[in-house]
């Protein structure tokens, strides 16, 4: 299989390529993107790997399925392009960045900038169809995406996994908690916000053990 993915990735992750699952689901997507508009662009599919390489990764934010509004989607779960409107999740997202260590939310909802220091921004679903939330569920991604998280929890010490959500929690639940910092709290949805995740500190706390642990805090 020739996927167009940072080196470092392709090294750990070959063997997946490999497998029946994934040659299924590339000929799935592939499909989907002849005959319908899918999110985000096929370019932009593995961009969380290509602005972040294994070795760089230092925090883990899952997501969940990729945003399927138009001109949303590129490849970095919670973030959206420049110039497009902040989502409900990524504006209270900022709001608790602002509460835990006091710095303003940006103009964009561009998360490039956390890619770039080291933070894989990680769906659990990679691609969807326009308008229709979990179309490309239950067709192979997850179980990339389970192996992704499964090489860093195995091959990497002292990451920080960001979990906000159910679907994150059991994603994540099989990490060695004596080797990594994971971080729970609930969705930043505006439907469950405040039932704990408003007030959860994960971006101080994540920052605190990074320190600890010889890393260079993100800028959040």
């Amino acid at each position: 299989m020739n996927v167009q993915i940072e080196e470092s990735w392709k090294t750990h992750l070959n063997s997946e390529f490999e497998k029946t699952y994934f040659q299924t689901l590339t000929d799935f997507v592939r499909n989907e993107y002849g005959e319908h508009t899918i999110y985000p662009p096929g370019k932009l599919i593995f961009n969380a790997f290509n602005l972040c390489s294994f070795d760089n990764v230092k925090v883990v934010i899952i997501g969940q399925d990729p945003y399927h509004g138009p001109g949303q989607a590129h490849g970095l779960c919670f973030s959206v392009n420049d110039g497009v409107p902040l989502p409900p999740s990524l504006l209270n997202i900022f709001k608790e960045i602002k509460n835990d260590i006091g710095v303003d939310s940006p103009t964009t909802g561009n998360l490039t900038r956390w890619a770039k220091q080291g933070v894989l921004l990680l769906n659990a679903t990679l691609t969807v169809r326009a308008h229709q939330a979990g179309s490309h569920q239950k067709r192979g991604w997850e179980t990339f995406t389970d192996a992704v998280i499964r090489a860093l929890a195995e091959e990497k010490e002292h990451i920080v996994f960001i979990l906000w959500g159910a679907y994150a929690q059991r994603k994540g639940a099989f990490i060695d908690r004596n080797k990594h910092l994971v971080l729970s709290s609930p969705h930043p949805s505006p439907l469950s916000a405040y039932n704990g995740f408003f007030g959860n500190k994960h971006f101080s706390q994540a920052n605190q053990y990074l320190k600890q642990h010889g890393e260079k805090e993100i800028t959040w």
